[in-house]
């Protein structure tokens, strides 16, 4: 099952390629995530990022990148919001303030709901409409 990220805020192709890095520094996730890339807009060199895409598979790989993602956002210094979905269109946002603001339960407990929510093959999911870091399907 692959998962996009996708992310908003300020500089968003240099965030995109900064978590791809991060990403790729995880043992568990090095080959499974590749940088989608649109075409270059008319007058323009190079090609701008869009998303990431991240091929999951059993054995822990969902929990690595629920974990790997809440670190990069933990040292993000803009307003960045990260958007993970999978191919049934279920999906999660959550933002960089707000995991800058937690504690470290509250850590584990997003990681925990992220990890639940890419392994759930139901797309059910609880509703997080009050919190932009709760997983609500869409």
């Amino acid at each position: 099952m692959n998962v996009t990220v996708a992310l908003t805020g300020a500089g968003t192709a240099d965030e995109l390629r900064s978590l791809h890095e991060w990403l790729f520094a995880e043992e568990e996730l090095r080959g499974r995530v590749r940088l989608v890339q649109s075409p270059p807009p008319p007058n323009a060199l190079g090609s701008v990022p869009e998303m990431l895409t991240v091929a999951l598979a059993p054995g822990g790989v969902s929990a690595v990148l629920a974990s790997a993602a809440i670190a990069w956002m933990r040292h993000r210094t803009g307003e960045v919001v990260c958007k993970l979905t999978k191919p049934d269109g279920t999906s999660v946002e959550f933002s960089a303030q707000r995991v800058r603001g937690s504690d470290m339960a509250e850590v584990r407990e997003l990681v925990a709901e992220l990890t639940q929510m890419m392994n759930d093959n139901s797309g059910a999911v609880r509703d997080g409409s009050d919190d932009p870091a709760v997983p609500s399907g869409q």
